[in-house]
């Protein structure tokens, strides 16, 4: 399960407009998705009750999926299906299960198509085991169990950082849409999204949420029809992930069932377990924003922003990097440039080794 750390944004040399010669550049748009909802006006919410407004309006969506912090045992269920043409592992059909004893622990299984990728983790307390055909969680699966737990910031992560907001309507009804970025970020454009925004899409009615996005080319979008529920907690029943306004995932919760006690078997870890050692863990994701070359830029010189999306192992190593606005002619410069970072970053002493998705910003800047 990702941790709530999804707005952290490391810098990486910034936008200063020091670094062209006369004139403001112009920053290309976020390109047009079918999913990109925030297309006109938007709003900075800039004043105490204001904010308070907003976090309550996330703080809403975010608890109908905390499913463990409702304290009822529970079997999830879960299938979907990766698309993504190879551009990331493990394409195909796969199951995963959640079953969670409020007094136990958690164990959750998920296997890929023709068993290619199988797993078995136990979390109970401060203990975590696992076990399977390999120690990294592949990006496609992090992705679902991202989908489904805690998909929404915290108060904590938005906090000390930008927020605004646009109306927009998805699927006839009409949604809040906040904006998040992280202090000191580009300042965006008066309409439209910017390219370090998240954006975060909600039925203010009902409180559930509609569209997610980290990041311009990529997003979820979400499905409550027969919604499954357990007790105040609504999952969606579908949610279908694009990117570049291509289907890559469709994640469907096949069930979600009370577990008023689970069998105390299947919280103890196996030999291989144990040998193992402990299991490491999925934490937030991250953003960096840099340039590619160096300046001075041409006067008037317009930035072309591609996003690179991958997972970090928890050895530090990039993995399954590809990029969101393929069509854009610098693509495969942006990727390149990606798997040129280091992402090792030393574990504290005794603590968990982790992995986490990253979005790279690669800023290209042309006189064009």
């Amino acid at each position: 399960m990702a941790s709530k750390g999804m707005l952290r944004l490391i810098a990486a040399g910034g936008l200063s407009l020091a670094t062209f010669g006369q004139g403001t550049p112009r920053i290309a748009p976020v390109p047009g998705d079918p999913l990109e909802l925030v297309t006109g006006a938007v709003v900075a919410v800039d004043t105490a009750e204001s904010r308070e407004d907003v976090l309550l309006l996330l703080a809403r969506a975010r608890d109908s999926y905390s499913l463990r912090n409702a304290g009822r045992g529970y079997d999830l269920k879960i299938s979907f299906t990766a698309s993504s043409g190879g551009q990331t592992e493990y394409d195909g059909a796969w199951k995963m299960e959640d079953v969670f004893d409020p007094q136990q622990g958690l164990r959750w299984t998920a296997k890929a198509a023709g068993g290619a990728f199988t797993t078995t983790r136990i979390s109970s307390k401060t203990t975590f085991y696992e076990d399977g055909t390999a120690r990294t969680i592949p990006l496609r699966l992090h992705e679902a169990r991202a989908a489904l737990f805690d998909p929404i910031p915290t108060a904590e992560n938005v906090a000390h950082g930008s927020i605004r907001t646009s109306t927009a309507t998805f699927h006839g009804v009409k949604v809040t849409c906040v904006l998040l970025s992280a202090a000191g970020s580009t300042a965006p454009a008066a309409s439209g999204r910017g390219w370090e925004e998240s954006e975060v899409c909600i039925d203010p009615e009902s409180g559930l949420l509609q569209v997610q996005s980290q990041v311009p080319g990529r997003y979820f979008a979400y499905d409550y029809s027969n919604a499954p529920q357990l007790g105040d907690c609504r999952l969606p029943r579908t949610v279908t992930v694009t990117e570049a306004g291509k289907v890559v995932s469709k994640i469907s919760v096949d069930s979600v069932t009370e577990l008023p006690s689970a069998d105390p078997g299947l919280f103890v870890p196996t030999g291989p377990m144990t040998a193992r050692g402990q299991a490491s863990g999925m934490a937030g994701a991250r953003k960096i924003a840099r340039w590619v070359g160096r300046g001075p830029f041409p006067a008037g010189a317009t930035v072309r922003p591609v996003c690179v999306f991958g997972l970090v192992t928890p050895a530090g190593q990039l993995v399954e990097a590809h990029s969101l606005q393929p069509s854009d002619p610098n693509s495969q410069a942006a990727v390149e440039a990606a798997k040129r970072m280091s992402f090792f970053a030393p574990a504290a002493p005794g603590a968990r080794r982790r992995q986490h998705f990253v979005f790279v910003i690669e800023m290209f800047a042309s006189s064009q």
